[in-house]
C-alpha cells in the first residue's frame, strides 16, 4: 500500500503543499520551499503558533506547548503537528525561500 500523502494549504496566500504521512506540517513546508517561523522546533517556544482553520492533527510529543483552550480554538503548532487529514492552516508570517 502507497504511503498516505495529505495536501496542505496556507491561507491568504493560497499556497499548498504534500505532507507525507508522518511528516510535520513545518517540515513538509520547508521541503517546498516555504518557510515558517520556527525557534525550537520542539513544540516548547510557541514561535511556530498558527492557526489551524480545518482539518485534524496529532502530535509528535504528548504535551505540546498549548493550552486546553488554545487546542480548542484551533491553535497548533507546525513544528510537532502531523495531520491525518488535509489541512487549511492560517500563517500569515509564512514567506517562499
Amino acid at each position: 500500500m502507497a504511503p498516505k500523502v495529505f495536501s496542505a494549504r496556507i491561507t491568504g496566500k493560497d499556497w499548498r503543499f504534500d505532507v507525507p504521512d508522518g511528516v510535520t506540517l513545518m517540515e513538509a513546508a520547508r521541503l517546498a520551499g516555504i518557510t515558517l517561523p520556527s525557534s525550537c522546533r520542539n513544540g516548547t517556544c510557541r514561535t511556530c503558533l498558527c492557526r489551524l482553520d480545518s482539518g485534524t492533527v496529532r502530535y509528535r510529543i504528548d504535551w505540546p506547548g498549548l493550552s486546553a483552550d488554545e487546542k480548542k480554538d484551533g491553535t497548533i503548532l507546525p513544528c510537532v503537528a502531523v495531520p491525518l487529514s488535509d489541512v487549511v492552516i492560517d500563517e500569515p508570517r509564512a514567506s517562499r525561500q
